[in-house]
C-alpha cells in the first residue's frame, strides 16, 4: 500500500521528525561512547542496558511525542505508551548495546513508525560512523554519510547464495531459535555453507548493509519489534525483502531475515531445511 492524501502528508511530517529525533539521540550516544565509567545494568531478560540507552530513548520519546502527542510509543527501555491517532512509534535507542559497551562502532539508533499496524517509515542511524539510511513507504530509501547529500539506497543484484554475503547479530543465538537447539544449529550450518561470505556485522548495521547493496542477507534468530520496525521499511523500500523465518511479514514473530529479495526464498529454504 502506497500512502496517499492525508496519510502521505502525515508520513512526510513524521519522517522529518524521525530524522531529527534520531540525529539528536544518536549524537547523545556519542557522548557516552568509549567513555570510562559507563554503568551497565542487567535487565530481566539478561540483556545489558546502560545510562546511554536510557538517555537516548528519553530524547526519542520527548521529541516524537512532543511533535505528535496523540501517537502511541513503544521503546525497548521504557515500554509502551498508548495513543489515539492510529500511529505508533517503535524505537531502539541503541541497537547493539553489547557492541556499544565494548567500544565497537557498529551500533545503531532505530526509529520506526507504523500506521494501522503497517510500517510507514524507518530510520537506521549509525552514530559512530556518521551514516544513516531512511525510507518512507512508497517513497524509496535514501542513504547519507556525514554532511554529504543523501543518495538513493538500493539492494544488490546478486542472484545466488554462493555470491551472497550473509550477516547476523550473533550466530551463537541460532541455538536459542524457537525451532529448538538442534534446529537452530542446523539452520546456521545450512545457511553458512550455502553462502559465499559470512560476517557478524549485526544489529541495525547489518540491515543497513543489505539496504545499501553491501550485503545480501541479514538474519536474526532472535528479534524484537523495536529491532525490526525501522529496518523492515528501509530494506523493502530499497528494493529488498524483510520477513520472519516462515516468510510472513510480521515484525513480532521473534525472528527475522532481510535480503536483496533475489535470494530470499533460497535463504529461507536453508533456514527451514526445506
Amino acid at each position: 500500500m502506497t500512502p496517499s492524501g492525508p496519510v502521505a502528508a502525515a508520513v512526510a511530517d513524521r519522517l522529518a521528525a524521525a530524522l531529527a529525533a534520531a540525529r539528536a539521540a544518536a549524537a547523545d550516544t556519542l557522548g557516552w561512547f568509549q567513555r570510562g565509567g559507563l554503568v551497565v545494568d542487567t535487565k530481566s531478560d539478561a540483556s545489558p542496558v546502560t545510562q546511554a540507552d536510557r538517555a537516548a530513548e528519553a530524547i526519542l520519546r520527548r521529541e516524537l511525542l512532543g511533535a505528535f502527542p496523540d501517537d502511541a510509543f513503544l521503546g525497548e527501555e521504557t515500554g509502551a505508551t498508548p495513543g489515539h491517532s492510529g500511529w505508533e512509534w517503535v524505537v531502539d535507542p541503541i541497537d547493539g548495546t553489547k557492541s556499544f559497551i565494548r567500544g565497537v562502532p557498529l551500533y545503531a539508533t532505530l526509529v520506526g513508525c507504523r500506521y494501522g499496524g503497517r510500517g510507514m517509515l524507518g530510520v537506521i542511524a549509525i552514530p559512530a560512523l556518521d551514516e544513516v539510511a531512511y525510507a518512507a513507504r512508497g517513497g524509496g530509501a535514501w542513504h547519507a554519510r556525514g554532511l554529504a547529500a543523501p543518495v538513493p539506497a538500493g539492494v544488490s543484484t546478486k542472484r545466488s547464495l554462493g555470491e551472497s554475503l550473509v550477516c547476523s547479530s550473533d550466530f551463537t543465538s541460532f541455538a536459542r531459535w524457537s525451532g529448538g537447539a538442534t534446529a537452530g544449529s542446523n539452520a546456521r550450518e545450512r545457511l553458512e555453507s550455502a553462502c559465499g561470505v559470512v560476517r557478524t556485522w549485526g544489529d541495525g548495521y547489518g540491515y543497513l548493509l543489505v539496504a545499501t547493496g553491501r550485503a545480501e542477507i541479514m538474519v536474526d534468530p532472535l528479534l524484537n519489534a523495536w529491532d525490526a520496525a525501522a529496518v523492515d521499511v528501509v530494506v523493502t523500500e530499497a528494493g529488498g525483502r524483510f520477513s520472519d523465518w516462515r516468510g510472513g511479514d510480521s515484525i513480532e514473530s521473534g525472528d527475522g531475515i532481510a535480503t536483496n529479495g533475489l535470494v530470499h526464498d533460497a535463504a529461507l529454504a536453508h533456514l527451514r531445511g526445506a
